[in-house]
């Protein structure tokens, strides 16, 4: 309510200041006037794009594109295995039924709420990364104890435990203003136990990414940039380390250096990989002509999906996928800008989650890096990280959501 001076009429009335107080309690002073640091949540002066609607087109794409992948990638050898060509598909479609139920959850229900939840996932997820070791329950495939069998249903912790990671380290730090001791001592101790836990399934290639997560929300909570720098070079010291303790690791590493080292072995895949790529051109041999397929690259519907795509829809099929990936981080990162402290915290998490897990899945296809076994988010076949990476975008979708973006 506005009061305006009414003591004379042979003098002009006089303009007294207009004081609005916002939803967040604060009050700002002055016709047209906008406070210095804009309250967290509200709209700024740029906030005009909103990206919400790009964010879902961005995930429903790679989805969808990403099934008709699993299809392509999967049903030769599955033909051959099983008679059917598809059984991968009818699992992905089912899990991407289940995930994409998740994910409208996700972005209608408010994102606060989770902190009521983040200590019991802490806690349960903590107990299924051990889980996975107790005979009965922990289920071993290609030497690898990564799943958890419950009756019927199986499932890899460890992706759950990235999500799980996002949301103690987003709580722990919209508390205080700064990266203080006590917050920093609680993050490194979930850190270690997941660390830890997870390197023992093993499963060093998420391990290296839940560590990459963790250093992107200290930064992005106020964390000193040097420390963050220091901390990154003892996490990739320790990285470096872990991966040549182990001999197949170190193999592995070595002869990603040099992939002609061991073609029939070692750098098998890699080698396989690069020729399915450099079979695509620059348009690709068609959708369903993959010659990769035929059993020459294993695990072509999962870890090697990219090259699969690469090889039937080329470098401009290519080019696209990791166009999308960027721009979902760009947008991601838009929406953290402007987005309350918790959900500022939420969105680096998520939004450096998936593009460094697209990034190393990527560069391990092209051998730029090397090979981790971590899956293409939102395109690799495998239910349980496309359940959570989804859960993830919707969380993404809900933060924006929430902000008020101005005129639209």
């Amino acid at each position: 309510m506005t009061t305006q001076s009414t003591t004379s009429r042979s003098r002009p009335a006089r303009r007294t200041t207009r004081r609005s107080t916002d939803a967040h309690g604060s009050t700002r002073r002055g016709r047209g006037r906008r406070p210095a640091t804009p309250p967290a949540g509200a709209a700024s002066s740029d906030a005009r794009f909103d990206p919400t609607g790009l964010l879902v087109a961005i995930v429903a794409f790679l989805c969808c594109f990403g099934l008709t992948m699993v299809l392509s990638a999967s049903s030769v050898t599955l033909l051959a295995e099983t008679g059917s060509a598809w059984g991968e598909f009818r699992s992905q479609l089912m899990w991407l039924a289940i995930g994409l139920s998740a994910f409208v959850a996700a972005a209608f229900v408010d994102h606060r709420r989770l902190v009521n939840v983040t200590f019991p996932a802490l806690a349960v997820s903590i107990a299924l990364l051990i889980a996975v070791k107790l005979p009965g329950l922990g289920v071993t495939v290609n030497g690898a104890e990564r799943w958890v069998r419950l009756g019927p249903l199986q499932f890899q912790p460890s992706e759950a435990a990235k999500l799980v990671l996002v949301l103690f380290i987003a709580d722990n730090l919209h508390r205080s203003g700064e990266v203080d001791k006590t917050r920093l001592r609680g993050v490194i101790g979930v850190l270690a136990a997941y660390g830890g836990l997870i390197y023992l399934q093993p499963n060093l290639g998420t391990t290296i990414i839940i560590f990459g997560i963790a250093m992107a929300m200290l930064f992005a909570g106020g964390m000193r940039l040097l420390l963050v720098i220091g901390a990154s070079a003892l996490s990739a010291a320790g990285a470096t380390a872990l991966a040549f303790a182990e001999s197949y690791r170190r193999d592995r590493l070595l002869a990603f250096r040099d992939p002609w080292s061991d073609p029939l072995d070692t750098t098998y895949q890699t080698l396989q990989s690069l020729v399915s790529v450099a079979n695509g051109g620059v348009r690709g041999v068609g959708i369903g002509a993959s010659r990769g397929k035929y059993g020459y690259l294993p695990e072509a519907h999962n870890d090697f999906i990219f090259a699969i795509t690469a090889e039937e829809f080329g470098l401009v099929g290519g080019v696209l996928i990791v166009a999308l990936y960027v721009l979902f981080g760009v947008s991601a990162l838009w929406v953290a800008r402007h987005a309350n402290r918790y959900g500022a915290l939420l969105v680096v998490g998520i939004g450096c989650w998936i593009l460094a897990q697209a990034f190393i899945n990527i560069g391990g296809v092209l051998g730029v890096l090397p090979i981790t076994g971590v899956p293409l988010p939102f395109m690799s076949a495998g239910g349980t990280a496309l359940v959570v990476v989804l859960v993830a975008a919707g969380i993404v979708v809900n933060v924006s959501r929430s902000i008020d973006w101005g005129d639209r």
